[in-house]
């Protein structure tokens, strides 16, 4: 497509108009380079900084991303997600069709530290179950789970199969925990060696985090976990109906 020089609207949106349509029409696929600055004010004419600014703008709209010294590449489609306290991340991902998987990493026998004692309103002393998972969409390492269960709730549950079956499905089926409650909160963090190398990242690329505090009958805590996320993968979706959620809708 060319630029229209003679007509009213300006070049610079001319010309994202022009690379949206070989994004929606996959011209450049997922996590392909795109071409760079100079290649592009060459094929279009215009001035590098005119397409400076509107990659820019379509990486400020997570459409596209950089990566230092490499260039910028095309953003994978996010993934919307409703809170987890509604329905788990994995029903959400298979009910939309998506293929997805569960790799177990390690399952170990741990002394909490104090972060883990609070959540889990336990004392320092009693050994937990630490389960660390790897999950993939579409072959895609997609999140990293990390879940701690006081081991006198589950005991044996790294015999357990954890990577074909909810995590809460072995906890309220094969040992009769009820799950009665769930607190969720939700921050943006970075990615941290380790986290980066199984998420198939450069170090400190955006993540969410969402911490859940799951809590059986009596409302005592029975898993705590953490769930790290492709911050370029994911989106969340809240909706609130005046009429059922009233006393929720805030004012903002």
């Amino acid at each position: 497509m060319l630029l229209n020089r003679q007509g009213s609207k300006p070049l610079h949106k001319q010309l994202e108009e022009i690379i949206l349509q070989n994004l929606e029409n996959e011209v450049w696929k997922p996590n392909t380079r795109i071409p760079s600055e100079s290649e592009l004010s060459r094929e279009y004419g215009v001035s590098r900084m005119t397409i400076r600014v509107t990659l820019e703008r379509l990486v400020s709209n997570g459409l596209l991303y950089r990566v230092p010294g490499k260039g910028t590449f095309v953003a994978s489609e996010k993934i919307e997600s409703q809170p987890l306290v509604q329905l788990g991340i994995r029903e959400q991902l298979e009910q939309r069709g998506y293929e997805t998987h569960t790799h177990v990493l390690s399952v170990n026998k741990i002394m909490p530290d104090t972060m883990v004692c609070k959540h889990l309103q336990i004392s320092d002393q009693e050994k937990v179950f630490q389960i660390h998972r790897l999950r993939f969409v579409k072959k895609a390492p997609f999140s990293i789970h990390t879940s701690y269960i006081p081991c006198k709730s589950c005991p044996d549950i790294q015999k357990q199969n954890l990577e074909d079956m909810q995590l809460c499905d072995i906890i309220e089926k094969v040992y009769g925990h009820p799950i009665m409650r769930r607190v969720e909160t939700l921050e943006a963090v970075s990615a941290l060696p380790e986290e980066a190398s199984l998420l198939e990242l450069d170090t400190f690329h955006p993540l969410l985090m969402l911490e859940n505090d799951v809590y059986t009958l009596n409302d005592q805590p029975i898993e705590y976990n953490k769930v790290l996320f492709r911050g370029d993968r994911i989106k969340l979706r809240l909706e609130y109906n005046k009429e059922q959620n009233a006393s929720l809708l805030p004012c903002l």
